[in-house]
């Protein structure tokens, strides 16, 4: 094999657009399906809250520390995914996510206390950590570059898709046991079924990723030469030149080293300015709040004078609004790029949620009684929506994607592993403060929201660099 490649000429069979673009697509979709499970396991919560309080006869606050828990799990998962997908490879920590995630469900179905389900959702919630950085650092190294930004975006539209079907699924349950997650229903109660099912989602992820092959980047790490070609033949077709791509993965190799979290510090405020990008990105992409919407919604409605039922429909509603917006986003980010639909994202987001603030201001009545007037309530409820498109176009995509092509090789999996993490850590501060928050003021706690989602627009003005069309192999990042 030649490796006379310059870095002038790095991925320009990359750059061309596949021969089997079908299998490109079926291989990212199938490695995405982890992504469902990320968002299922993280939303499905959110409907059979209720029931859990009733079935274990605890207070909000408490339930807010078990729903949390899982966050706690899943920066572990995410903080020890980029070193186990060097040592073992990406397929293997995508079954190891897919077991996780089946024994998780089955486990915190049967819980027999509440810190027995939160034992069996910090497992579930390690599952969400390395899927959640499995799955873009995949999709990222098989990806051709002409079709890499929408490639990537199949992780997060297979996110809203997961927090849509656990939506559904929570409904149409709960109106199986008459319209309540408490009641039974045959020889489980209702929140236990909704637990259960994510086991179905799980093998199907093992299925499907035992049909795709394992990413040319780790192959050639590994000196497995000749699966690594069989590899980019599979995903871009014989039309590929395999032989100059994997000179130019050889050739980023070279220059690189086993990837070490100390690797990642050198910069004026201790770590390099790329990882703090990549942290920030991922830390306001939680702070704006938006999995109160999928983790607490029928609390939140509830807590405005909606009845349960209606409360699942309107978490419904949102997740298909959240589908909507994901879709333009896949749409439009490499044609417009990702730092403008990220400043769209930040205005929309600030808007909606400071709406949502002053709807909530009006929030009267306590206990059975509480009630919002009904212009209020509207603005409310249009507002949560408003908020769930502007973040799906724009930050709910863009996370993903950037974390998978913004850091140089030679840190990427230890960078991508931290930023990861941190994301985690930020939703579990969001989702444990939430009740609490909720319980002193929830038109101040939008308010708070809609804050961070301003200084997120500041923070991609300041910070954040373009990473549309950019190679994977580019070192100049750093």
């Amino acid at each position: 094999m030649s490796t006379s490649t310059n870095p002038d000429q790095l991925a320009d069979t990359a750059a061309r657009p596949p021969g089997k673009l079908g299998r490109s697509v079926f291989i990212a979709a199938a490695a995405a399906v982890g992504g469902f499970l990320f968002g299922y396991d993280s939303a499905v919560i959110n409907g059979a809250v209720i029931g859990i309080q009733h079935h274990f006869a605890v207070s909000s606050t408490e339930m807010g520390t078990v729903v949390a828990t899982a966050l706690l799990g899943s920066a572990v998962g995410a903080a020890a995914a980029g070193r186990l997908a060097d040592r073992l490879g990406r397929l293997r920590v995508m079954h190891m996510a897919a077991a996780l995630f089946a024994v998780s469900a089955i486990g915190s179905s049967l819980a027999q206390s509440v810190w027995d389900l939160g034992a069996w959702r910090v497992l579930g919630g390690i599952a969400i950590g390395l899927s959640s950085v499995i799955g873009p650092t995949y999709i990222a190294e098989i990806a051709p570059a002409a079709y890499r930004g929408r490639l990537a975006s199949f992780q997060q539209g297979a996110i809203v898709l997961g927090i849509t079907a656990s939506q559904l699924v929570n409904w149409g349950i709960a109106k199986g046991a008459g319209g309540r997650s408490e009641n039974s229903l045959g020889p489980l109660d209702a929140w236990q079924w909704m637990l259960l099912a994510a086991v179905v989602p799980a093998a199907i992820y093992y299925a499907l990723t035992s049909r795709i092959p394992e990413s040319p980047h780790y192959l050639v790490t590994r000196g497995r030469t000749d699966e690594a070609r069989r590899a980019v033949v599979e995903v871009q077709g014989t039309e590929v030149d395999a032989e100059t791509r994997l000179a130019e993965i050889e050739l980023a190799l070279r220059n690189a080293h086993k990837p070490r979290v100390r690797d990642l510090f050198g910069g004026s405020f201790g770590l390099l300015p790329i990882v703090w990008a990549g942290i920030g990105l991922a830390v306001f992409q939680q702070l704006v709040g938006i999995n109160v919407i999928f983790y607490y919604s029928s609390i939140l409605w509830q807590s405005v004078g909606i009845d349960q039922s209606g409360s699942l429909l309107i978490s419904l509603s949102t997740s298909i609004v959240n589908i909507v917006g994901t879709v333009v986003a896949m749409l439009f980010i490499d044609r417009v790029g990702r730092r403008p639909l990220a400043l769209i994202g930040s205005a929309g987001m600030a808007v909606s949620l400071a709406l949502a603030s002053w709807a909530f201001s009006y929030k009267t009545g306590s206990g059975d009684s509480i009630s919002i007037p009904d212009t209020q309530g509207t603005v409310a409820l249009v507002a949560a929506h408003t908020f769930v498109f502007f973040f799906a176009v724009s930050w709910g995509v863009i996370l993903w994607v950037m974390v998978g092509e913004m850091f140089p090789f030679r840190i990427r999996a230890a960078a991508m592993s931290v930023a990861t993490a941190f994301n985690w850590l930020a939703n579990w501060a969001v989702t444990e403060s939430f009740p609490r928050m909720a319980d002193w003021n929830l038109s101040a706690t939008y308010a708070c929201y809609a804050a961070f989602a301003m200084l997120s627009g500041v923070f991609v003005l300041k910070v954040v660099r373009e990473t549309k069309g950019r190679q994977l192999e580019d070192e100049t990042a750093v």
